[in-house]
């Protein structure tokens, strides 16, 4: 037996350091090297770590709040003799990042052979079981993850059944130990069919005088305080808006949508839509797309485009499409979708919210007509898609002027007076609404 040091891994491109938030495993506890072993935050999204051998949790280094730089000890792990030979870290994974090097072959090797030892102690008399399965939400506040939902579907575990077994992960969440250990009891023990059970209610606020409620903000509330105070501090906002006539690309929708998702397994929405008409008046205005260090504007070659997704919590997140202009419309609708999918699920990387050059806003879903979103700091720039009605329009014919119903919609757009005036703030929101109304209704899929 000998001692290992467990160091914080690298969180993504630009981070160095993290909060410790909790502990999910206790000195004493026996964990296997893709365990989850405790849950940080970064200043761009929330994330467990995996225990970088298997062996017992000897000592845990830091403590909940504790700030750790990244590469630094958390933990001391008690391991077997030949597990000492030095071991790359455990890294979250990176969307469409190539795997090169020694170091991620020999880390996606031991996790995909973990992998291939934990379904062999089930294929032998159930050949179904897979790896492969996307993850999924299930009744005990979690996701499950592929290894555990192949097994679910390999035993038949009911929905039922699923709801009664007590998950030990973070948020509870039900992990393959206990799925494994499920399978195992029920081969014992009969399995009676039964009711999921109740949320447990909401905690009563605590009120000082009976007459209103203390509702203390959790961690990404504060985040989201002081990120809103610091941004109207630092960026003087200015807001221009526009009227856009949006029913040619409300009809092309309803003629292609159906189509949409037969051809490529996606729900198309207008956000999409907007990104691309956004990203097409970056081209054409790229002192939009800069930001501010000290009296130097630095201009950005690449655009990415954040987009903001309200979570179920109430609070707000704005992932990134990095290269927005690199995708045409279909990627830019797997994309958008695999975003909000993905923020909804607190499944972002960091690396998925880092490097935005310009963020948009589609409070429309929320039935809003218009507003004044505040910058995401340290861009110069934002823009809110209101709701799409119904309105009576002028309608401009070689005939004459008719009286028509057109499906219309406000665009806002709020900017940095410090660097972007109001002639190029209005100029680029209404070459947006230009390429919005001159949408080729013809056009096809690809």
């Amino acid at each position: 037996m000998a001692l290992v040091d467990m160091v914080m891994p690298k969180m993504g491109e630009s981070i160095i350091e993290c909060t410790v938030i909790s502990w999910l495993k206790q000195p004493g506890d026996r964990i296997e090297a893709d365990d989850s072993i405790l849950e940080v935050a970064t200043d761009k999204v929330d994330t467990e770590v995996p225990a970088s051998h298997s062996g017992i949790l000897k000592e845990v280094l830091v403590k909940d709040g504790d700030v750790v730089a990244i590469g630094s000890p958390v933990a001391r792990i008690e391991v077997e003799q030949d597990e000492t030979v030095s071991k790359p870290q455990p890294t979250p994974p990176q969307p469409d990042a190539p795997v090169t090097g020694q170091t991620e072959e020999q880390d996606v090797a031991s996790v995909a052979a973990k992998l291939e030892s934990d379904v062999e102690r089930l294929s032998t008399s159930n050949p179904a079981i897979r790896t492969d399965a996307e993850a999924t939400p299930n009744a005990n506040n979690g996701f499950l993850s592929p290894l555990v939902q192949s097994i679910i579907k390999a035993e038949g575990i009911s929905e039922a059944e699923l709801a009664t077994i007590t998950g030990t992960g973070a948020e509870n969440r039900i992990t393959k130990n206990d799925i494994l250990a499920y399978v195992e009891k029920r081969k014992t023990e009969p399995v009676a069919p039964s009711i999921p059970p109740k949320p447990a209610p909401l905690p009563v606020a605590p009120s000082v005088s009976g007459q209103q409620d203390i509702i203390q903000m959790d961690r990404m509330r504060k985040m989201i305080a002081d990120r809103m105070v610091e941004s109207k501090r630092i960026s003087p906002h200015v807001s221009s808006f526009v009227e856009t006539d949006m029913t040619v690309i409300v009809q092309w929708r309803e003629r292609n949508k159906k189509l949409f998702q037969q051809q490529y397994g996606e729900n198309i929405t207008y956000t999409p839509l907007l990104i691309e008409a956004v990203v097409k008046a970056i081209r054409d205005f790229p002192l939009i797309n800069v930001s501010v260090d000290g009296d130097r504007i630095l201009v950005k070659k690449n655009i990415n485009v954040g987009m903001a997704v309200a979570l179920p919590s109430g609070n707000l997140i704005v992932p990134v499409i990095h290269d927005a202009d690199q995708y045409n419309l279909v990627g830019l609708t797997k994309k958008v979708n695999d975003l909000g999918r993905r923020a909804r699920e607190n499944k972002l990387t960091a690396d998925d919210l880092a490097n935005g050059t310009y963020t948009v806003s589609n409070i429309g879903m929320f039935g809003n007509i218009m507003g004044t979103p505040i910058i995401v700091q340290p861009q110069v720039a934002i823009m809110a898609f209101g709701t799409i009605e119904k309105k009576p329009a002028v309608i401009e014919t070689p005939q004459g002027d008719l009286i028509g119903i057109r499906h219309k919609m406000f665009i806002s757009h709020s900017y940095d007076h410090r660097v972007v005036d109001g002639s190029l703030g209005g100029q680029f929101v209404k070459r947006v609404s230009d390429y919005l109304e001159k949408f080729d209704q013809e056009r096809k899929l690809v």
